[in-house]
């Protein structure tokens, strides 16, 4: 008795760089929603020739940052001015402690806009991933040396496994598989 596994996608190879880049865009324009290509090193463009938009990894790392800034403001104004305002040597409380609060704040900004980077980036990468389906194809190993791959996912509304094939043969594919779950 055969074991019947989910397929994930169509995967395909590409030679080169320019025709990884080059099916991209064909994929883009044929309405595609659910794929991805994989390269060795990042291609300059590519992200234009998914399609893909602006990331909001710097808004996240935005809102870090105003969030940090904030708590060192109420850390430090809020015990000096309100809870106990008591005048030091003359020094002044208030607004007019600015300057001495400039540290905190500066490397709280800092330390929490970092905090939502890597956070931010995790979540928006799914990160930590130990297994994904591609890694099923044993031609996928290339990718880390000289491989250029372009998976079309089974769960994109426009995916037929006879009309993805033919398409991604007439982009120029080659060793063009079922990539099973």
């Amino acid at each position: 008795m055969t074991e019947h596994k989910k397929v994930y996608g169509i995967g395909a190879e590409f030679s080169s760089p320019a025709e990884l880049m080059h099916a991209a865009e064909k994929v883009r324009d044929a309405g595609f929603k659910r794929w991805d290509v994989h390269s060795p090193f990042p291609i300059h463009g590519m992200d234009r020739a998914m399609g893909l938009g602006k990331s909001w990894l710097s808004a996240v790392v935005f809102v870090g940052g105003l969030t940090g800034f904030l708590t060192g403001v109420f850390l430090q104004f809020i015990p000096s001015t309100f809870i106990y305002p008591m005048i030091v040597h003359g020094k002044p409380t208030g607004f007019m402690t600015v300057p001495a609060f400039l540290p905190i704040m500066f490397e709280l900004t800092i330390l929490l806009s970092a905090f939502a980077c890597v956070g931010g980036l995790c979540v928006f990468t799914q990160l930590p991933k130990w297994y994904h389906p591609v890694f099923n194809w044993e031609r996928f190993t290339r990718v880390t040396d000289d491989g250029y791959f372009l998976v079309i996912e089974a769960r994109d509304p426009k995916f037929s496994e006879t009309k993805t094939r033919q398409f991604l043969t007439e982009l120029g594919g080659a060793h063009i598989t079922l990539v099973h779950d």
